[in-house]
């Protein structure tokens, strides 16, 4: 009898990552993976769904427009719950930081089901940055049985809080992965102003910004300074998928509209966001998974943010962190604009976050859990 092993995952990041798990155990003679999506993210989830083939056997669909946290996680645990009931998994897998991470793992304990972490063991430090993300991640530890981390660092902040050296597992990244698959040096994008760009004779500039610790001021310093750098440079162009938060859209058209060289385009499925990625010159970003991506395709990488909960990157010398003050986000992206050593020094560190390989080493660790 195969052994049942339920996803659990609700948000495109999260799909992403959990993809190359899915289809490796799915191919797997032992195992039978079950996915429930909470669809924390509705289209954006299925997107990746559709490109990875993954069709989920349970679907809670608890995305209502702007539902707080709190409503997130009353509709997740409950209907969890009986899903956790009906399938009675022998492990339940969930994925990094989400509300859904968190909630998954809380029922999974309280119907007594073991819990594997995938990408465990990233910490910045501070429980409110990024948030809740970085407090999700505290929690999830502290349920899960095993903990797959990408990286030896995320084992070390793993032993420190008191988790068992033989319950941690370093794997690498799932989301590299997942990358290595659907990058092609052929890639046409739908969206027609990105095939007409010239990526060999412009310094392409890829941003994204949404984190709602940056709403505000700070990202109107971001955006000033990225407005600022392409007027400075003329063989510059800047590309950036509008988050469709209000917030950031109201703010990204008034800063940067009516700019020759500044597209503001719709928020990228995964497959053409990778490949913009590959092609690209410099990414801007406030993301966390970006930092992981980036470096595999040898795109340096300036983090808009204050901490990272990926050091690893900024150690490998792959990342800098320019924060959210306009003058160093100048200095740094100018640096990289002008100083051809110091941006081959960046685009040839190694990569931190593994050979993609990672979701055959956890399917090899699941097969020794009995």
């Amino acid at each position: 009898m195969k052994r049942k092993i339920l996803f659990i995952f609700g948000t495109r990041p999260e799909a992403i990552k959990m993809a190359p798990v899915v289809k490796a155990l799915q191919r797997d003679d032992e195992m039978e993976p079950v996915v429930c999506v909470t669809a924390q993210h509705r289209e954006m989830l299925d997107q990746v769904l559709n490109l990875f083939q993954i069709v989920p056997e349970y679907d809670l669909n608890i995305m209502k427009p702007g539902q707080t946290l709190s409503q997130i996680t009353a509709k997740a645990i409950m209907g969890l719950e009986e899903v956790i009931k009906e399938v009675q998994p022998e492990w339940v897998l969930v994925h990094g930081d989400t509300t859904t991470t968190f909630v998954g793992a809380l029922a999974a304990f309280y119907q007594q089901v073991k819990v594997g972490h995938v990408e465990a063991g990233l910490r910045s430090g501070n429980i409110y940055s990024p948030y809740p993300e970085e407090m999700n991640r505290i929690l999830t530890s502290r349920i899960a049985h095993i903990h797959f981390a990408p990286t030896e660092g995320n084992r070390r902040n793993l032993l420190q809080e008191g988790i068992d050296q033989n319950k941690i597992f370093i794997t690498g990244n799932t989301v590299i992965d997942a990358l290595l698959q659907v990058v092609r040096a052929d890639y046409r994008f739908e969206e027609g102003i990105l095939n007409h760009i010239d990526y060999t004779n412009k310094k392409v500039i890829l941003l994204t910004a949404h984190r709602r610790e940056n709403w505000g001021r700070p990202m109107e310093n971001i955006f000033e300074a990225v407005r600022e750098i392409v007027c400075s440079y003329p063989d510059t162009e800047l590309i950036f998928p509008v988050h469709l938060n209000p917030k950031v859209q109201d703010l990204a058209h008034r800063i940067l509209g009516e700019h020759e060289r500044i597209h503001l385009i719709q928020p990228l499925d995964y497959e053409p966001f990778a490949n913009l990625m590959a092609k690209a010159y410099l990414i801007l970003t406030d993301s966390g998974g970006i930092q992981e991506e980036a470096p595999a395709l040898g795109k340096p990488v300036l983090v808009l943010r204050t901490e990272t909960e990926r050091p690893e990157a900024v150690q490998a010398g792959t990342v800098k962190m320019a924060g959210i003050e306009k003058e160093r986000i100048i200095a740094l992206t100018k640096e990289l604009l002008q100083d051809h050593a110091k941006y081959k020094e960046m685009a040839n560190a190694v990569n931190p976050y593994g050979d993609g390989k990672a979701a055959q080493r956890i399917l090899h660790i699941m097969r020794q859990m009995k």
